[in-house]
């Protein structure tokens, strides 16, 4: 793996983080994959790409901040596919309003697209207990 591709993939998820805080619903639009599915860090729970999108759109879904560690990521590129295993700090509210705080590590995995663009096609996070 070169350099560019850990840069490339570290850059296109700090993309995610800042969308999702933003609530900029292009940008995540541009970065998910059709298929995408994210499990999530509190409950496990799965929820596909309209899922996300639409929690994002009404408001249920809030991000008030991430913050990442991007120089701990383990990031590998096999084929045409990236993965980026690392960790987050955040505070989120829930569709039901319940506010939540966590650490986490994460793996989230990339797939090149026929013009070579990195769309994230699946994400999972793990609390970090104290």
């Amino acid at each position: 793996m070169s350099n560019m591709d850990r840069d490339i993939l570290l850059k296109r998820d700090q993309s995610f983080f800042d969308a999702l805080v933003a609530g900029d619903l292009a940008v995540l639009e541009e970065l998910l994959a059709d298929d995408f599915v994210l499990v999530g860090v509190e409950d496990g729970a799965v929820a596909d790409r309209k899922i996300v999108l639409d929690l994002m759109a009404s408001g249920s879904l809030r991000f008030p901040q991430i913050h990442s560690f991007p120089d701990e990521a383990i990031v590998r590129v096999i084929g045409t596919v990236g993965i980026v295993v690392g960790r987050t700090g955040m505070n989120f509210t829930n569709p039901d309003g319940a506010t939540f705080s966590a650490g986490s590590r994460y793996t989230h995995v990339y797939a090149a697209d026929a013009l070579g663009v990195w769309r994230l096609v699946s994400a999972q996070g793990t609390a970090i207990k104290a």
